[in-house]
């Protein structure tokens, strides 16, 4: 399943937040990390650094990564010591998928604040996705460490879980972030998700109804009651969702995107399966 990561900056003054989710963009207020052995900036100094920091958010909002990653970079070499901007070129990075160069950037901003949990969580993100399960549930366990009602990490963690197989663990994961953050959408998408592939059916497919009420526009649920109302003989609403689905996201029609990327348990993709084979 795709795992959030968290985007950090500013320039000592003060820094915002964001959660990054391939295509989804959400800015938040959040406290400065604190560093050491800082050279003192001058306002003219930081006023060309927030200017690079405003292009770099742009360019992400966008979608054009490479010259968000171009920003960042800008900043890292006036900014060299500040772990925040070295986080966010490795974001830039990860959804570039240049995974060794982000997680070579997230080392950095871990070597330069150790005692700050973003930039775990983004490592782990980078090491889940390649594959590197364990790593990253290593590295969100750090994030819970310092902060347990870190509902992204508890997400994440539910996410590398489920990508070794251990669904009951996954689950208790997704339900610990829903519990923290009940409007964590994708939280409860991967709770319903789940709870589908443990046998408990019936709970997902009204979890995933819900969350489709409450959210038309929500691709992923909308696909996923495609393919189990579809195995479960309900032709004519699978359908409807489907059609609402693919108008919004149209990478659920690949098969290989779901399994790799977006990271269905089997159970969901085998339903998805048959959808597309015969419908």
């Amino acid at each position: 399943m795709i795992p959030f990561a968290k985007k950090s900056l500013a320039l000592l003054t003060p820094y915002l937040w964001g959660i990054l989710l391939v295509g989804l963009l959400i800015l938040c207020p959040a406290p400065v990390w604190a560093t050491e052995n800082v050279s003192p900036v001058t306002n003219e100094e930081l006023q060309v650094g927030d200017n690079l920091a405003d292009q770099a958010f742009a360019a992400t909002e966008m979608g054009d990564f490479v010259t968000a990653e171009k920003y960042w970079t800008e900043l890292i070499e006036k900014f060299p010591q500040n772990p925040a901007v070295w986080s966010n070129r490795g974001n830039s990075r990860v959804s570039q998928n240049k995974l060794d160069e982000a997680i070579a950037d997230f080392n950095r901003a871990i070597e330069l604040a150790p005692g700050q949990a973003d930039p775990y969580l983004n490592r782990g993100t980078a090491l889940e996705a390649k594959g590197e399960f364990k790593a990253a549930i290593a590295d969100y366990n750090k994030v819970l460490a310092v902060n347990p009602e870190d509902a992204f990490a508890y997400n994440n963690r539910g996410n590398a879980e489920g990508g070794l197989g251990h669904w009951t663990v996954a689950l208790e994961d997704f339900q610990r972030a829903t519990a923290i953050a009940p409007n964590f959408a994708f939280a409860q998408a991967n709770t319903a998700l789940a709870l589908y592939e443990l046998g408990q059916k019936e709970e997902a497919i009204q979890t995933m109804r819900r969350l489709v009420k409450k959210y038309p526009m929500f691709a992923d649920m909308r696909a996923a009651l495609t393919a189990v109302l579809w195995v479960d003989g309900q032709q004519g609403e699978a359908e409807s969702n489907w059609v609402a689905a693919v108008g919004v996201d149209s990478r659920y029609q690949n098969l290989d995107w779901v399994k790799q990327v977006r990271r269905w348990p089997p159970s969901v993709i085998s339903a998805l399966d048959k959808f597309l084979s015969l419908s």
